[in-house]
């Protein structure tokens, strides 16, 4: 959901007045999407539609009577994606793969938040729109003043201190989670280089801790209120996850792990994040990435270290 603010974003610059109605799977959008005031409507799926049926159908039955002048398709190998978008009663429709090949031309075409934005770039120029040349959007959450405040607070009470923090998010789905014996080394020598900060931690909603919680954490299933205590940190590290993204998109410097997925695809986005492939790079790489986004300047060091 946060990888589709950007085209959000993309297609409020190009239609300034436009209404927006988002066809989703879940009921994170409206909570996502809380501070879009060109959203209109929230067409929501039920996750598990075997157990919602009736909200199932009345939800694909929603998009066939509403008229749209634009429909977009955001992932073009979606076979829901594209029956919605034919389903639909629409002036305009773009599957996502009319000009599938466009984005290539760009360094960072291959993001899944970036490529949808120069897929739609190169749809509107066919229909005789200017191309926007200017970069995409970054990912966007919208926090109001008054959220960032309140992150300011519960960081304040979790710390307990005026020292700027570090925040770790340790947990990822499947094979993307690191073993506790990866982390509890990352967190020795983050302990040993970064002395001036805090080192918390934010909990997945599994509240579980691969630091065994040995570091200050902090737990809560509002993902905008973790993104506001993430949003008052120095730095944000942790595996490829979407709470990876959720730090990304309040404009934190995120360090992303990366050893199963395609950092090309799923790296943080926003311009003082970096994406690193843990099984080519070593410990004093990854520390290297995170002190020069803190500005601190580095002894040597020799920590033992095992995936």
């Amino acid at each position: 959901m946060l990888l589709i603010t950007p085209l959000v974003q993309e297609v409020v610059e190009y239609f300034p007045n436009c209404e927006i109605d988002l066809f989703v799977k879940g009921f994170l959008g409206p909570v996502i999407f809380k501070n879009y005031e060109n959203i209109s409507n929230f067409i929501q799926l039920p996750k598990k539609p075997h157990k919602e049926l009736i909200k199932y159908l009345k939800g694909w039955l929603k998009i066939r009577r509403e008229s749209y002048d634009l429909v977009v398709n955001v992932i073009s190998d979606s076979s829901s994606g594209r029956l919605s978008a034919r389903l639909s009663n629409g002036k305009y429709k773009f599957f996502g793969d009319e000009n599938v090949n466009a984005p290539m031309e760009y360094p960072d075409g291959k993001h899944n938040a970036k490529f949808p934005v120069y897929n739609l770039r190169s749809y509107l120029l066919t229909l005789g729109y200017k191309l926007n040349e200017r970069p995409v959007p970054l990912l966007d959450l919208k926090l109001s003043a008054v959220e960032l405040a309140n992150g300011q607070i519960l960081l304040g009470s979790l710390v307990q201190n005026l020292k700027r923090t570090i925040c770790l998010y340790t947990y990822a789905t499947g094979d993307k989670c690191y073993s506790k014996n990866w982390w509890d080394t990352l967190y020795t020598r983050l302990k040993l280089e970064c002395t001036e900060y805090n080192i918390i931690e934010i909990l997945p909603i599994e509240n579980v801790s691969q630091l065994s919680f040995a570091a200050p954490a902090f737990y809560s299933k509002d993902i905008r209120e973790m993104g506001s205590l993430i949003a008052n940190a120095e730095i944000f590290i942790g595996a490829d996850s979407g709470i990876m993204h959720l730090a990304s998109s309040v404009h934190v410097p995120t360090i992303g792990f990366f050893a199963v997925t395609a950092k090309d695809s799923y790296a943080p986005c926003n311009d003082k994040s970096v994406a690193i492939e843990t099984n080519n790079t070593k410990l004093d790489d990854w520390m290297r990435e995170i002190t020069n986004i803190l500005g601190i300047k580095r002894h040597s060091h020799s920590v033992e270290f095992s995936r």
